[in-house]
């Protein structure tokens, strides 16, 4: 197994470059996809990467959204040889020093999507997180049969042979829910994995989740994927556990 960690990121220059700071103590080695900041996040990502070779960087000019970016950082990772690789937010909320145990389970589950559980429980957890996954979750199971405590978490590690020839349909937000759902019907596994979540003071946390459009984008995909369970997913599924695909 060779594992890199992917960061997507979109005018974070306030986070960026303490998210690199910490993530390469972590991870040996790191691609970041500027998905076309407008800010001064090129200028962070620079000023941190310099000559460090365990740093590679995919630039591009137009904002495409975050499964776009995370498409291209798959890219990336398999040109470059990876195996496995450890998405992780720029923003700041994902707790590096959680990677070794997302790697160890990975290592032990090769074959599988991990994808981190945040504690629910949390005092300074916003409430409309706690609603946003507990919606996805629900159609989540709908759609695939299957169950997962957080289906909303960017922190996975993502098995990138399994997903090679897996072209999106979604380019923002809604990705990540396409992405599990349809590694659901390829009949990969689901493994959670406990992970921390760091919550800044409301006035310092960075989100470019559109609450009117991504809503209906991501309620306009499930509809769709409600639909093609029905007709390809649940199918699908079946026949690759007869075949033990």
């Amino acid at each position: 197994m060779k594992i890199c960690a992917l960061i997507p990121v979109y005018n974070s220059e306030k986070h960026i470059a303490n998210v690199l700071k910490s993530v390469v103590q972590y991870a040996d080695n790191i691609i970041v996809v500027n998905d076309g900041s407008t800010d001064g996040t090129q200028q962070e990502i620079a000023d941190q990467t310099g000559n460090d070779s365990r740093i590679a960087v995919v630039s591009y000019e137009k904002n495409r959204g975050k499964g776009y970016a995370l498409q291209q950082g798959f890219r990336r990772a398999l040109q470059l040889g990876f195996t496995h690789a450890i998405t992780l937010d720029a923003d700041g909320q994902h707790v590096a020093s959680d990677i070794p145990f997302l790697q160890q389970t990975a290592t032990e589950n090769p074959n599988a999507l991990i994808v981190g559980s945040r504690k629910f429980d949390n005092p300074n957890m916003p409430g409309g997180s706690k609603f946003a996954n507990n919606f996805s979750n629900f159609w989540f199971t709908v759609q695939t049969g299957r169950k997962l405590p957080d289906t909303q978490t960017g922190f996975r590690v993502y098995p990138l042979q399994r997903i090679e020839k897996m072209h999106l349909f979604t380019n923002r937000y809604e990705a990540e829910l396409e992405l599990l759902v349809r590694c659901a019907w390829r009949n990969i596994r689901l493994i959670p994995q406990a992970i921390d979540v760091r919550y800044p003071p409301e006035n310092e946390r960075l989100s470019h989740f559109r609450a009117g459009k991504d809503f209906f984008r991501i309620s306009v995909l499930n509809t769709v994927l409600c639909f093609f369970a029905v007709v390809y997913g649940y199918p699908s599924l079946f026949l690759r556990k007869v075949f033990h695909k």
